[in-house]
């Protein structure tokens, strides 16, 4: 600071500028800063890597570094199972920009950096001198990216955070700056340990040397700050990102499990009600969140917003894992004087509970919405959309033709899909096993293929294929085809009873229907027409799920919810129903 104030505040700017660093400046506590001492001699003669939180890390004239003695920090289990994509990316090294390190040829460096992974190096245990960092940078296989492969593997390794001030330190001292991309892969390692002071001291940086952040950063300062006692200044890091951009989900996810946490549930729906207009679709975790965060609150706001959240994942078929389940359970029981009682159990093929005897909604559409289904998908799926990029008009014309001299039939299956079930089995065999399975009640079958199923290769054996069509009705496309629209026309032109055997989810289709009504009866319809294929079968036999009577969504009489479930996490989306549910009842 004296320094400072003998060559003034022109003077400091103009070294700001020159240096690219930062002098320390004062602000309510000591920030986290790169501080230089220039004499005119030896420019860079001193130098110092400071934070807050710990000792400055010196470099004297001589160059003998003296370093602080700390621990090891300490990372959280379920911090490290939520880390998401974003701060994945600093680790594996992909590029981020900055208004100081952007040259073309330095990011063609962090894209080759990326493609490598260097999982061997190993950081150091303890902060090094400087001679030490220069003889491992000069016997690295590529000294030009040693500082970004280092600190990825301290990431890696959840290095001491001394040891990665140390590197920086010796950066800032032999080269007057440190880039950009180095301070982020610092600032995630301090978001790994959970080091707020370096959190905020780095964010004080980075605010003052770069005009802008890029995502990555601030997706870093929002995970780390939400996380502690310092929550706020992650709504107002919120605030400052949608001045340039739409905030991430995680961005918004990481305020809300804070505004959560801290019993701001206003503020937490608020924030979801943000993130939806947006079109950010919440995950499960977080959705999650709201019902642990509201158990034992007595609010009917609050409870008209959490129904909100199921009817949400009825209107998007969304299916809770069992703990987000558990959680859902746990909440309707604690609602002050709310009497619910939740059960699991397994509905009836008749699509009555065996718990409060209500009978499910019916997976049935009118005849009404059926023939409206049906028009609107021919219009908007199969000719309103590409599907002559993967087939022709005459193909099309011939398969239309084809199917309406043989209507109808009871089962479409999609046989080069089916033939991928077992893959260490030929697909010919799996095939045959799903086509022998689904005629066993003389159901009239209809097997899309493909034109290269007829010759007589490793994987479709010419015999086994002979005998498969002498059990169902054969229909081979051209190779580079696209089956979807053959497989949706055909199941809608036999009639509302035909089902249809794929693993597709066939979302591309649904996002084709042009209104929220329309896409909603085609999901209605493909829930209980699909027909699944089941994982728990023994031996090699190829075995099937039959499509539900009931609709498998979420649905509630007012005194009753009923909520199916799986075992298993799983943010996809997959067009497997589970078949065991949540029953809820308000005595």
């Amino acid at each position: 600071m004296a320094l400072l104030s003998q060559i003034g505040k022109q003077g400091f700017q103009d070294l700001l500028w020159r240096c690219q660093m930062l002098w320390p400046v004062m602000r309510c506590q000591q920030l986290f800063a790169v501080s230089f001492s220039i004499s005119h001699k030896e420019k860079g003669s001193y130098s110092s890597f400071m934070t807050s939180s710990s000792t400055t890390l010196r470099v004297d004239p001589k160059g003998n570094d003296a370093f602080p003695n700390r621990t090891r920090s300490e990372i959280d289990s379920e911090e490290e199972k939520v880390w998401d994509e974003e701060t994945k990316d600093v680790s594996e090294g992909k590029p981020h920009f900055s208004s100081s390190v952007g040259s073309p040829k330095k990011q063609l460096m962090s894209q080759v950096l990326s493609r490598h992974s260097f999982t061997n190096v190993q950081p150091p245990e303890k902060p090094l001198q400087a001679e030490e960092w220069n003889t491992l940078r000069e016997s690295f296989q590529s000294p030009n990216v040693f500082e970004e492969v280092m600190l990825n593997s301290m990431l890696r390794c959840n290095s001491p955070i001394d040891v990665a001030k140390s590197l920086l330190n010796h950066v800032a001292r032999s080269r007057g700056d440190i880039a950009y991309n180095l301070l982020v892969k610092y600032l995630a390692l301090c978001v790994q340990q959970r080091q707020v002071s370096e959190i905020c001291d780095v964010y004080d940086i980075m605010k003052i040397r770069f005009k802008i952040l890029e995502n990555g950063a601030y997706n870093l300062l929002i995970r780390g700050l939400s996380n502690s006692d310092q929550w706020r200044m992650a709504l107002t890091l919120l605030e400052e990102v949608k001045k340039t951009m739409v905030p991430s989900r995680t961005n918004y996810e990481c305020c809300i499990k804070a505004a959560g946490r801290h019993q701001e549930m206003h503020l937490a729906f608020g924030l979801y009600q943000e993130m939806l207009a947006k079109d950010l679709a919440p995950t499960l975790d977080v959705l999650q969140a709201f019902f642990d965060f509201s158990r034992g609150m007595k609010s009917a706001e609050l409870q008209k917003e959490l129904f909100g959240i199921l009817l949400y994942l009825r209107e998007n078929q969304i299916y809770p894992h069992r703990t987000f389940m558990r959680s859902i359970k746990l909440w309707f029981e604690s609602i002050p004087g709310g009497n619910w009682r939740g059960h699991l159990t397994n509905i009836k093929d008749s699509g009555h509970c065996p718990v409060c005897n209500h009978r499910l909604e019916d997976s049935d559409l009118s005849e009404e919405e059926y023939n409206n289904l049906r028009e609107r998908i021919i219009r908007d799926v199969i000719h309103g959309t590409d599907t002559y990029r993967k087939t022709s008009p005459q193909e099309f014309e011939a398969f239309q033709t084809f199917v309406k001299s043989r209507l109808p039939f009871d089962i479409v299956i999609d046989g080069l899909n089916v033939s991928h079930i077992k893959p260490k089995r030929m697909q010919c065999e799996n095939l045959f096993d799903a086509v022998n399975c689904l005629a066993r009640e003389n159901a009239r079958l209809l097997v899309l293929g493909r034109k290269h199923m007829l010759t007589n290769s490793s994987n479709w054996k010419r015999e086994i294929m002979k005998e498969i069509q002498n059990k169902a009705e054969f229909f081979f496309a051209e190779n580079i085809s696209e089956d979807d629209a053959f497989l949706l026309y055909a199941t809608l032109q036999s009639g509302k009873h035909c089902k249809f055997v794929t693993r597709d989810f066939l979302r591309d289709h649904k996002a084709c229907l042009s209104d929220s009504v329309t896409r909603h009866l085609f999901r209605k319809w493909q829930r209980g027409h699909q027909i699944a294929f089941s994982h728990s079968v023994e031996g090699k036999r190829i075995k099937f799920l039959p499509a539900l009577r009931y609709d498998c969504v979420v649905q509630t009489t007012g005194d009753t919810w009923h909520i199916p479930y799986k075992d298993t996490f799983d943010e996809k989306y997959s067009y497997e129903i589970p078949r065991k549910w949540l029953c809820l009842q308000q005595k």
